[in-house]
């Protein structure tokens, strides 16, 4: 069986591809829904570009689809169905805990006869992001939510002593779990060379603050 990534870029859904490849899963696609106005990845703030970039590096084919106001789920069922035409058998997700969010995906991927997978689920979310920097994968937080108290995180990377400090937090989950913050993932055992990028301007929108990235075409590494 080939299976096919669902992702946005962070860390929760690489290291479900880490666990999936190392399960013996045939993961050939990496698929992503953005927003069809910015060319961003919702919540994350990420140009595309940089998710193709990514799929590139992981040795995936990136399978990017623009979404408009209100076509999420369209879109994500025509996905669905592309990827079936292309040989698909299923889906890998890096959901944890939110019950909801996994069941409405759950149910759509299934009507497309897909298998969900789901390597991540129901884990302490603390185990999740001490593995993400034990197997050596690079992130960079590029968005915190406003109400949650993750503000000061933007922009750090990704490393042990963030997930201590996360650990250390009574009101944040160590994994984000509740949106309190969202990753790239540039560079890790999976990757063939790192995603280049440099740090642009910061924004707020829709009680978000985002770190812009700047893809670096062709080279590799962060500036």
């Amino acid at each position: 069986m080939s299976y096919a990534l669902m992702t946005s870029g962070g860390k929760d859904a690489t290291i479900a591809l880490d666990r999936a490849r190392r399960d013996g899963l045939d993961v050939r696609y990496l698929a992503t829904l953005y927003d069809a106005s910015s060319e961003r990845i919702r919540f994350h703030g990420l140009r595309r570009q940089l998710v193709a970039d990514q799929a590139r590096s992981l040795g995936l084919d990136a399978v990017l689809a623009p979404v408009p106001a209100d076509g999420f789920e369209s879109v994500f069922v025509h996905i669905l169905g592309q990827l079936k035409d292309r040989g698909i058998e299923g889906i890998v997700f890096g959901n944890v805990h939110l019950a909801d969010v996994r069941a409405w995906y759950e149910e759509r991927v299934r009507a497309a006869g897909l298998d969900h997978v789901e390597p991540l689920w129901g884990e302490p979310g603390v185990e999740i992001a001490w593995e993400v920097v034990e197997r050596g994968y690079r992130a960079v937080i590029v968005s915190v939510h406003l109400d949650h108290q993750a503000v000061p995180y933007l922009g750090r990377e990704f490393d042990a002593d963030v997930v201590t400090e996360l650990s250390c937090q009574e009101f944040l989950d160590p994994c984000g779990e509740r949106g309190e913050y969202h990753t790239f993932v540039f560079d890790g055992p999976a990757f063939e060379r790192p995603i280049g990028f440099v740090r642009g301007t910061t924004s707020d929108a829709e009680r978000h603050r985002y770190l812009d990235l700047l893809p670096l075409n062709g080279r590799s590494g962060q500036s």
